[in-house]
């Protein structure tokens, strides 16, 4: 089985570990010197946590609330419109011409949660809608990074739900931060698989799912931007470190570009996946 990174609360405190059949190895006791998965990356000690990733299980998944694996990141940058076709879904806005460069914009840590924990639909909406993409865990600090180099500085892979309040997204002329950024909207986990336990340059097939109808399906070679073109791209511009996270683009197949809208309500349940990642899932609940 790959190594499947996860960072976790239990009993009032943060850690992070080894997911495997039998629960969660507690890495973060294990590993002191880390104290967070972020740290692990950084000293680039992965073999370290495979090699601590053995005996029996300190918790089992029901005993803790899984967190985004990355908790705090320095960076969550996240691409638009990557994928063909995603430009035309678009046909109620302005003309969209083929762009040179992809439009990038940034979520905070407190606008996502970890898998198996609750989405918000916001009080001030009812267009929430789900987003579902493979997200790059940088491992290794870099700048003006070469395409031909870039995939080396993929710590791993995880996924993301990039939960958008629609109507919110419209708010400014140029920008989306307001839609994008709403408390608990949006979703990342369920863990992280390294980079050396998958190849970052073969396809990768992201479905999202909700109740169980099939609502995105695409494959990673069909990118806009590609990832080596990405970090070679993100990298001209800020200095990409061990636990910066690249939301690489969503499929077709949005809910809001569904006819008539598919709109989340509370009580559904979305489901992110990569068959080489795992699933990412979350149940929709009303703001309080």
């Amino acid at each position: 089985m790959a190594l499947r990174l996860a960072s976790f609360t239990v009993n009032g405190r943060d850690s992070y570990g080894a997911v495997t059949d039998q629960g969660i190895v507690d890495l973060g006791r294990k590993l002191t010197k880390y104290p967070t998965l972020r740290d692990l990356l950084r000293a680039q000690a992965v073999g370290e946590a495979r090699a601590a990733a053995t005996g029996a299980a300190d918790y089992q998944l029901g005993d803790v609330t899984m967190l985004p694996p990355i908790p705090q990141p320095e960076k969550n940058i996240c691409v638009g419109i990557n994928y063909p076709d995603r430009g035309a879904e678009y046909k109620d806005g302005p003309v969209r011409p083929p762009q040179k460069y992809p439009n990038l914009f940034m979520r905070v840590p407190t606008s996502l949660v970890g898998t198996d924990q609750p989405i918000v639909r916001p009080k001030v909406s009812e267009q929430f809608d789900y987003e579902g993409e493979i997200v790059l865990v940088i491992g290794k600090e870099g700048r003006h990074i070469p395409q031909d180099k870039a995939l080396s500085f993929i710590g791993g892979l995880t996924l993301g739900n990039e939960g958008s309040v629609r109507d919110w997204l419209r708010h400014g002329t140029l920008n989306v931060t307001q839609g994008k950024n709403f408390d608990n909207s949006g979703s990342l986990g369920p863990w992280i698989v390294p980079a050396d336990e998958l190849d970052p340059a073969k396809p990768l097939r992201v479905t999202t799912k909700v109740n169980g109808a099939l609502r995105q399906d695409d494959t990673t070679d069909r990118l806009t931007w590609g990832f080596a073109w990405l970090i070679n791209y993100i990298s001209t511009f800020a200095t990409l470190k061990p636990g910066d996270l690249i939301w690489t683009g969503t499929p077709t197949g949005a809910g809001g570009h569904q006819k008539p809208p598919a709109w989340l309500k509370p009580g559904d349940v979305v489901e992110v996946a990569v068959p080489e990642i795992g699933v990412l899932r979350n149940t929709v609940a009303d703001e309080a």
